[in-house]
């Protein structure tokens, strides 16, 4: 081929950049960087802050993903108050419905996700009274969440009510801001036997189940919503972590945690 055809040809072709000098380098996304917060239940925040959030921003590498966690009423009223989240998941559908009703969580965003199950627990390797739930007024302090604020909470006191022992069962009770810190009071033997979800049971090295619920004591399961909040300053990165919280690769991480999947 003439020197100038040749010159002609090779003018006309783009190098890719990921192979240029012999080297591929990693691409780099056009997006541009953005942080988004998660305000989550306290019992999500072990598969949230080891599993979840980190694939997500390897997934994502734009965005940042921060995390605060609480009992489900706590972050209901800073969400009213005006905090700044994105994304809102709750240990059970009245603090989700309520902030839907107000429309401070777009309904439309919203999905059930996940199914928990309510425990008795005590402190590991001490001997109790306690036997289930039926006698759990024979523990000398019993750690509860505070059914005012407290999902876990308000839980333990209608299996205490339809067992007609809630009365005994209060008067006995150390309540706590959130389930985490009645996982804690229980690992620490502050209380003989507390009531968490199953999950936070499965988590501690410090406490063991005594029971779960019975059978019909709650009027319906222990759900988990998620939804988006009508406000979020980055809304398309809200949906996608929504999705990725639904995908199959997430919930098989929260399968690993102890939860199951709402159908």
């Amino acid at each position: 081929m003439p020197v100038l055809a040749l010159f002609v040809v090779l003018s006309g072709v783009t190098l890719n950049p990921l192979f240029a000098g012999g080297k591929k380098e990693a691409p780099v996304s056009s997006n541009a960087s953005v942080t988004i917060l998660v305000a989550a239940a306290a019992s999500l925040e072990y598969s949230y802050k080891d599993k979840l959030i980190p694939l997500f921003q390897k997934n994502y590498p734009w965005i940042t993903v921060e995390g605060t966690y609480d009992s489900s009423g706590k972050l209901q009223t800073q969400i009213e108050q005006g905090l700044s989240a994105d994304v809102f998941m709750s240990a059970a559908r009245r603090q989700m419905d309520a902030l839907v009703g107000q429309g401070l969580v777009s309904a439309g965003s919203v999905r059930l996700l996940l199914e928990n199950k309510i425990v008795l627990i005590k402190p590991l390797g001490i001997s109790t009274a306690v036997r289930g739930f039926q006698n759990a007024a024979d523990a000398k302090t019993i750690a509860l969440g505070d059914p005012a604020s407290v999902p876990a909470g308000l839980y333990a006191k209608e299996v205490f009510v339809s067992l007609g022992i809630w009365d005994a069962v209060s008067a006995k009770a150390s309540f706590g801001t959130n389930v985490t810190e009645v996982l804690n009071w229980v690992g620490e033997g502050s209380a003989d036997a507390g009531v968490v979800y199953a999950t936070d049971a499965a988590v501690s090295k410090k406490v063991e189940i005594i029971a779960e619920a019975p059978a019909g004591s709650l009027a319906a399961p222990v759900i988990y919503p998620v939804g988006q909040v009508t406000s979020s300053a980055h809304p398309e990165e809200a949906k996608l972590f929504i999705d990725f919280l639904a995908s199959d690769e997430a919930m098989a991480i929260f399968k690993s945690y102890g939860f199951s999947p709402h159908n």
